[in-house]
């Protein structure tokens, strides 16, 4: 049992190794002439202006974690879809659907219930 764990220890010992060695390669190889403008923040090709430290809008980050969450979700049902026949062909067809429509059925109460808590819209109205 200890050399399984010492394949994966030899494995992450030699994955850290080939990072540091093009790195430090990479040090040696590219040129250094740091200069003001290349050590600007750069804005899409628009001069910087005013200060990093900008807040913003939540709803930016609860969308893109929905979104996210649903990718995930095409993620995992594309490989079922695609052995879902092979699955009716051995008996099991009716075991994964039900597995699959309640993996949806769970993302689709959260979906709700992100919904009914106002984060999919843009401007949230505020409750009084």
């Amino acid at each position: 049992m200890l050399f399984e764990f010492s394949n994966v220890l030899v494995f992450m010992v030699l994955g850290a190794a080939f990072v540091g060695v093009n790195l430090l390669i990479g040090r040696f190889l590219r040129p250094s002439n740091p200069q003001a403008r290349k050590l600007s923040t750069y804005e899409c090709g628009e001069p910087a202006s005013g200060s990093a430290w900008v807040n913003f809008n939540m709803r930016f980050y609860i969308i893109a974690l929905i979104f996210i969450i649903f990718e995930v979700e095409i993620a995992f049902i594309f490989p079922v879809a695609s052995t879902f026949r092979r699955w009716i062909e051995s008996g099991q067809g009716m075991f994964a659907f039900m597995e699959i429509f309640l993996f949806i059925g769970i993302l689709f109460i959260g979906l709700v219930y992100a919904w009914a808590k106002g984060d999919l819209e843009w401007v949230k109205k505020v409750r009084t």
